[in-house]
């Protein structure tokens, strides 16, 4: 596991696709999971703000994720217990416009399953966002709809919405998620972290 999180910090595959980018970066992949973890974010890709920590979720986005669990930032970073596994391990950048890229597939291609199949099996899978939500739960559905079938993936997984503040909108239209979803969502998290 050592050699393999070693060659991942050392990817360069992306390097020409962030460099044509409007933010214009280098890789700097964030690899934040280990065997036996309890838990697994598997998420869409780290943000500019964890680009420059080398943290995964060190912006507004991960302290509505936290809140969403119902963990504190100590819990969320113990990299014993929580594992967090995007689709893309660098910042993909911004387009022209300033609209976040999509995390590109060959970095999924090239490391989730030597990742997953070194890890082995995980009590509980967060599921977050439409691209992780299309590879890990297989639906072809919108976020809405998939996060709306949530029960349908217990106990093993829970599809979220990503928790950044430019989705405040979609949270006031869908009074469910946080009404039906966080208390579930929260119990779960604490009987697998405390299993």
């Amino acid at each position: 596991m050592e050699k393999l999180k070693q060659d991942l910090r050392g990817c360069r595959i992306c390097a020409e696709r962030f460099a044509a980018t409007a933010t214009r970066h280098h890789p700097r992949p964030v690899v934040w999971f280990r065997p036996g973890v309890r838990l697994i974010i598997a998420s869409q890709a780290p943000g500019l703000r964890a680009h420059h920590a080398k943290e995964p979720f060190r912006d507004p986005s991960g302290t509505r994720l936290r809140d969403w669990m119902g963990v504190s930032e100590e819990q969320f970073y113990d990299q014993t217990r929580i594992g967090i596994v995007p689709m893309g391990f660098c910042f993909p950048g911004y387009d022209a416009q300033g609209a976040d890229l999509p995390p590109p597939a060959v970095c999924r291609n090239t490391w989730h399953a030597q990742i997953f199949d070194a890890m082995g099996a995980v009590p509980l899978k967060l599921v977050i966002g439409g691209y992780a939500q299309r590879y890990h739960l297989g639906t072809r559905a919108g976020v809405t709809e998939t996060v709306q079938a949530w029960r349908d993936h217990l106990p093993g997984a829970i599809p979220l919405p990503h928790p950044s503040w430019r989705n405040t909108a979609w949270l006031k239209r869908n009074p469910w998620f946080e009404n039906e979803l966080l208390p579930v969502l929260k119990t779960r998290v604490r009987e697998v972290l405390d299993g």
